[in-house]
């Protein structure tokens, strides 16, 4: 059995947390230089109160360019091109108590509208290795949030991550896969580092 099959099978009949960690730490560490390129996101539905947020709000995944320069939310624009979004504008007190207003249609809308408002250019986050659930692996450390996304890897071009926010009893599973292998960043005729897509 590849590793991937059992994160297969609970994607398609569903888990629970405590199956989704039994998976985890079953998992290898994954090491820091692993983590660059841009990856797709999903969920991974174990009845997670934020279960559903970031599908419903249109989540695409996550970018790392290098250590230092992390895109933990991108977004696509009204063209369908990925953009990072700063994180730190989410609003941590409603997602940590009332995530299901977050998800309704008024704040579907409303993060909609105010999605091109939110898109940054900078980076929010930096990869480190830190030791999660007793093992050393490859984590997204955010910088204005409390808020660490440790990996384990399923195969070559799949992670399984956990969302790891103060104040949260249990950790939000999520699944990256590698939509844009690394390759090196060039600067364009003004100097600038292109933005994500």
């Amino acid at each position: 059995m590849t590793a991937d099959e059992p994160l297969r099978d609970l994607s398609v009949r569903g888990a629970g947390a405590r199956e989704v960690l039994a998976l985890f730490d079953r998992l290898p560490p994954v090491a820091a230089g692993e983590l660059v390129g841009r990856w797709r996101g999903s969920e991974l539905g174990t009845g997670h109160r934020l279960d559903g947020l970031l599908a419903a709000h249109g989540w695409y995944g996550k970018e790392v360019v290098d250590a230092e320069t992390v895109h933990p939310l991108l977004f696509p624009d009204r063209a369908g091109v990925p953009r990072p979004v700063d994180p730190a504008l989410a609003p941590l007190g409603l997602l940590r108590e009332q995530p299901w207003l977050a998800g309704t249609w008024p704040a579907r809308v409303a993060f909609a509208a105010l999605r091109p408002l939110l898109t940054t250019r900078r980076p929010t986050a930096r990869v480190r290795e830190v030791r999660h659930r007793g093992v050393v692996t490859a984590a997204v450390v955010y910088d204005r949030l409390p808020v660490v996304d440790a990996f384990r890897r399923v195969g070559a071009d799949e992670l399984l991550g956990l969302m790891d926010l103060r104040g949260m009893a249990e950790p939000f599973p999520f699944v990256l896969r590698r939509a844009v292998s690394p390759t090196p960043r060039t600067s364009d005729p003004a100097g600038r580092t292109p933005p994500p897509g």
